[in-house]
């Protein structure tokens, strides 16, 4: 397709010795003529125009009109224009180009001048066009390539929380609940959308320090002694430690050192890894002081923390184990209505009980996978 080149000028009589001069070209461009800025910019927005050749003092609306609403267009700022001038307007054709022009020309304009000037113009468009093409498929394949990594990411998460579930109930999805709910309570709460987003991905950690906890004791059906049901509390503190645990990586060239050195420690700066920690430690924290392990009260707990609690009990008591069924729900509301404001903080809860609907069909629609797994 030939490149399209647009003449503005009022001077009815200079568009036609404007046709007159270029129709030799007519076979090398596409030419279309306005007689004002006006009709310029309906033509700009209907065609694709790779030129403007406009002269700059006109009535109503000039040539800086017309550079104006072309540098503010998303759509034609990178059409390049070609201003016309008397040849002793120099201060105009100074503003013109502070104004975005591209190239300027004199009147009377000269022919071989005229072609010569469209010509740069038009490979300079080229250029810019290339490299703007260029640049979308570069930006549309880091996109892919992070959406790849972003999915591939999520993947390892799952995976990594179910290494404690396959140790303990056997009930992958779980964890999956679990994320969804905690979605659910964020935005009920009014939670910035980077939070609500952000907890999906770490609430399904919250249990991975059982990784560290010996079978003889998580798994066994009795009851736990005293000394064993420390031992299991500890996983709180194990889940926190492999979630902060500096990353360390190993160069040829280098000793062994962390990958973030501004503090020490791998999870700060890095908000994933400190709201994980921060849900693996605190999850077992009670509203009113008595969980475990540091016994934190209120809103000293992390809100993050008080989400996940609710939503791990709830999904406990809703889902089947190998140690007891699926309580029903009129029984799991009223177990939990009896720990609020003990175990849940109030708010929480409310928001959990605005969200029912929401969580019934999370429930419904991953149960069944999660009793197949």
């Amino acid at each position: 397709m030939n490149p399209h080149v647009l003449f503005v000028d009022d001077d009815p009589s200079f568009l036609d010795g404007l046709r007159r001069m270029l129709h030799p070209h007519a076979g090398e461009w596409t030419m279309t003529f306005a007689a004002s800025v006006d009709e310029a910019l309906q033509q700009l927005e209907e065609l694709n125009i790779d030129t403007v050749v406009s002269d700059l003092q006109m009535p109503h609306r000039n040539g800086f009109d017309l550079l104006q609403r072309i540098a503010m267009s998303a759509d034609l700022c990178h059409v390049p224009v070609i201003i016309m001038t008397g040849a002793a307007e120099r201060d105009l054709k100074r503003r013109a180009l502070d104004q975005g022009a591209t190239d300027l020309l004199n009147k009377p304009v000269d022919h071989a001048d005229l072609i010569a000037r469209i010509r740069s113009v038009l490979r300079l468009k080229a250029y810019q066009d290339q490299i703007r093409g260029q640049n979308d498929l570069l930006e549309r394949k880091v996109r892919e390539r992070t959406r790849a990594l972003d999915m591939s990411r999520i993947d390892l998460i799952w995976r990594l929380g179910r290494v404690a579930e396959f140790r303990d109930e056997q009930t992958g999805n779980h964890i999956i609940r679990v994320g969804s709910y905690c979605k659910v309570l964020a935005e009920t709460l009014g939670m910035p959308p980077d939070f609500a987003e952000m907890i999906v991905l770490t609430s399904p950690l919250h249990d991975i320090g059982k990784i560290g906890i010996p079978d003889d004791i998580l798994l066994r059906p009795g009851k736990l002694t005293a000394a064993e049901w420390d031992s299991m509390r500890r996983h709180c503190a194990i889940g926190a430690e492999i979630l902060r645990q500096d990353a360390w990586v190993r160069s040829p060239m280098q000793a062994i050192s962390p990958l973030d050195s501004t503090d020490g420690h791998g999870s700060r700066g890095n908000p994933f890894l400190e709201m994980a920690s921060s849900i693996a430690l605190a999850h077992h924290e009670w509203w009113d002081g008595t969980g475990y392990p540091r016994q934190l009260s209120g809103e000293g707990i992390p809100v993050e923390a008080r989400i996940v609690a609710v939503a791990d009990v709830y999904d406990a008591l809703s889902s089947a184990r190998p140690y007891k069924p699926a309580f029903p729900e009129e029984v799991v509301l009223s177990l939990m209505q009896r720990k609020v404001g003990s175990h849940f903080d109030p708010a929480v809860y409310e928001a959990f009980r605005r969200s029912l609907p929401a969580f019934r069909e999370i429930l419904g629609r991953l149960t069944d996978l999660a009793d197949a797994a």
